[in-house]
């Protein structure tokens, strides 16, 4: 089967959407791709100020919040469309919004971006919030990306991915699918990453730190470093995951505390990012034997950072591999392009044994924009 979907990703760094049109191939339930066409769509400040604001704003106001952004993003999928010539090509879109609530421990989390409003825009089926079924299930709804990895990347089996916050995921040998054993797949969010070290780059006027050269310019302060790896959430056995608010009201706010020069700041985060993702990694330390990590996202573009976690990464038999620019910038809109496809066939979406819930679950609604 071939199916041809617009996949759509908004993260925690405020970088803009992520879009990819992208052609699978599914065969006797191995699958491949081919990513025709990508952009990234940078966020203009309205919209920025819209989105960081949106957690503070009334419930009627959220509510038209949520449908506006749904009508900008069905115009945003229309123009794209239109540049690179899609017209009567896409069959899907698959819209992983943007994530303002994720309160799992209450059973609740909301992404942005009413799914109705899109399919009206662009008159096609649209599948959206993909993590509510999750999360209904007792689970963490995050990551929700490693059955994707386990599906598209089988020869890869460790990946993480440097966005607004870093996530890992962990894959056993096995490529069989559906999965079975319990914890075949082990995956967690790690740390927050691009959203804080984003925030310290603003202080010098500045949407981020290009290369890492602030950063690099500063010195390491052990105290802020101690810290903030005591916090609570670092100790915690996976499943487990993050919030935007565990960033921007916990962590800069600690870093602020200590009255530092941003270059200093953003130096000791550095590390922080560096020694949590080796953390991460220990319980899969083998002697003798040299593993490869997967890194995407914003973060494997920041060469300070990539230095750190390689260094750390070494002493524990870990390199570092970087694939193209094009995986590692639109991986995740990839990857909720094929979990639109996994949804309109009706197959798991969210693997349990990622994210704790009760059961595996066939997540995301399902908006038709198409007449009958």
């Amino acid at each position: 089967m071939i199916y041809n979907v617009i996949g759509l990703m908004s993260g925690s760094s405020l970088d803009g959407v992520d879009i990819a049109f992208v052609e699978f191939t599914e065969t006797a339930g191995k699958w491949s791709y081919e990513i025709q066409c990508a952009a990234c769509i940078e966020y203009s400040n309205e919209w920025l100020e819209k989105l960081k604001s949106a957690i503070f704003l009334s419930a009627r106001d959220y509510q038209l919040l949520h449908t506006g952004y749904g009508r900008f993003l069905g115009e945003m999928i229309n123009e794209f469309v239109k540049k690179f010539h899609l017209h009567h090509k896409v069959s899907l879109i698959a819209s992983h919004g943007h994530t303002t609530f994720h309160l799992p421990e209450k059973r609740m989390t909301h992404q942005l971006g009413d799914g109705a409003a899109i399919a009206a825009e662009t008159k096609l089926p649209v599948v959206t919030d993909l993590r509510s079924l999750d999360i209904a299930f007792g689970g963490e709804g995050a990551p929700i990306v490693p059955l994707g990895e386990k599906l598209l990347f089988p020869d890869n089996h460790y990946f993480l991915n440097i966005g607004g916050i870093a996530n890992i995921s962990i894959n056993s040998k096995s490529k069989d699918y559906p999965v079975s054993a319990k914890n075949e797949i082990i995956a967690f969010d790690i740390c927050v990453a691009n959203r804080v070290l984003n925030m310290l780059a603003e202080e010098k006027n500045l949407n981020y730190d290009e290369d890492g050269k602030i950063a690099s310019a500063g010195k390491l302060n052990e105290d802020l470093l101690e810290k903030i790896n005591s916090l609570q959430y670092y100790s915690l056995p996976s499943p487990k995951s993050l919030a935007n608010g565990f960033g921007t009201d916990i962590i800069y706010p600690l870093i602020k505390s200590f009255d530092l020069t941003p270059e200093d700041s953003l130096c000791t985060y550095v590390e922080h990012i560096a020694l949590q993702i080796k953390n991460a990694l220990i319980p899969f330390f083998k002697i003798g034997e040299i593993q490869q990590l997967m890194i995407t996202g914003g973060g494997a573009f920041n060469q300070f950072l990539i230095q750190r976690i390689q260094k750390h990464l070494s002493e524990i038999n870990f390199e570092i591999f970087i694939p193209s620019d094009e995986v590692v910038i639109y991986k995740e809109a990839l990857i909720m392009a094929l979990l639109g496809a996994l949804r309109w066939r009706e197959q798991y979406t969210v693997l349990s044994s990622v994210t704790g819930a009760s059961q595996n679950s066939i997540g995301g609604a399902l908006w038709l924009g198409t007449e009958a």
